[in-house]
């Protein structure tokens, strides 16, 4: 029986990072639009045992966040999938929240729900041999957003699932996203942040989660996707790194950064910029959905003569994240 420590140290040793394939069947239906692929139960399941089976998660991926129907089916083999994320070296993790909600009396924000039922769920993914769990987490930046309610709505939720994750013997991933979207700038980006991350921890600690065995899973702090001024791959780094040294506790095992909407050489440029200028205790390493997908779910387009071209992308992109988080990568390694 692995510790939670152990569970979460593991996920992101050696530059291994995070596969993020826990899209809910109405965003996995949306992506599926853009290559005119129906998104049926059986597509998902091909569309997900591809990317599992794929040469490169072995030695690149540490664990995969699945989606409820997806830690349930079996590949065509009928080996579950669970069981090939295993093989591949990786371990099998899964995504508890319930979505989001409007906050009343707090026009544009979002409250994450879940918490009712949670640790019934939680013992029967436990049971199914899920290792860690996710909970996310939404910050909207917008006129007089984020407000402090929001914020301290949003940290107790995750402070209350991480406690109740570890207690069922799964090490929590904690994700409060501040969204790119909209025309702010890096320093309200990094405010809000910072914002979230003191409200986070401060609740952490006061429902006494075990921070060793926890990962937090935030957005790079960066100019919003609209702002007419977009900062550079250094200044993203650097002001990352300013405001996860200052609100983030040293025994953090490690950091996997969502890549929120970033395209997927970006999001690899960033966190190679952020591991070459280094400072920092924790593990800086990745939790990508789209940013390891995209290129793959592109190949693939639904035929199956497309399998190895498609699995060749998804690999790709995991060696290059897994560079990116040893501070070993070039952006000459993307021509092939």
């Amino acid at each position: 029986m692995m510790t939670l420590e152990e569970i979460a140290t593991y996920i992101v040793a050696d530059g291994k990072g995070i596969l993020a394939a826990d899209e809910s069947n109405p965003t996995c239906g949306k992506r599926f639009d853009s290559i005119g692929v129906e998104s049926t139960e059986e597509n998902r399941r091909d569309y997900r045992e591809m990317l599992f089976r794929s040469k490169g998660m072995e030695g690149n991926i540490g664990g995969v966040i699945l989606f409820d129907e997806t830690i349930r089916q079996s590949a065509t083999d009928g080996t579950p999938l669970r069981e090939i994320i295993s093989q591949q070296g990786a371990l099998p993790g899964i995504k508890v929240d319930k979505g989001l909600q409007p906050i009343e009396n707090c026009p544009g924000e979002t409250v994450t729900v879940g918490l009712d039922g949670l640790d019934e769920r939680l013992k029967e993914y436990a049971e199914m041999g899920a290792k860690f769990t996710k909970w996310r987490a939404v910050i909207n930046i917008g006129d007089g957003i984020p407000s402090d309610e929001c914020i301290n709505a949003n940290m107790d939720a995750l402070a209350q699932y991480a406690k109740c994750a570890q207690e069922n013997g799964m090490v929590p991933i904690v994700e409060p996203e501040v969204l790119m979207d909209g025309e702010h700038s890096i320093d309200a980006c990094y405010d809000a942040t910072e914002r979230s991350l003191k409200s986070l921890f401060e609740h952490l600690e006061k429902y006494q989660v075990n921070i060793k065995g926890t990962i937090l899973k935030p957005n790079m702090v960066t100019s919003g996707s609209n702002h007419v001024n977009q900062a550079s791959i250094n200044e993203v780094a650097t002001r990352t790194i300013d405001c996860l040294v200052k609100n983030v506790p040293a025994e953090l095992p490690g950091v996997a950064f969502l890549s929120g909407g970033q395209s997927d050489v970006l999001a690899t440029a960033h966190l190679d910029a952020m591991n070459k200028i280094g400072g920092f205790i924790w593990k800086l390493s990745f939790s990508y959905g789209r940013a390891l997908q995209a290129a793959a779910l592109k190949a693939w387009g639904g035929k199956a003569e497309n399998i190895f071209i498609s699995q060749d992308e998804l690999s790709h992109r995991a060696e290059m994240n897994k560079l990116a988080s040893l501070g070993q990568w070039d952006e000459k390694l993307e021509d092939r």
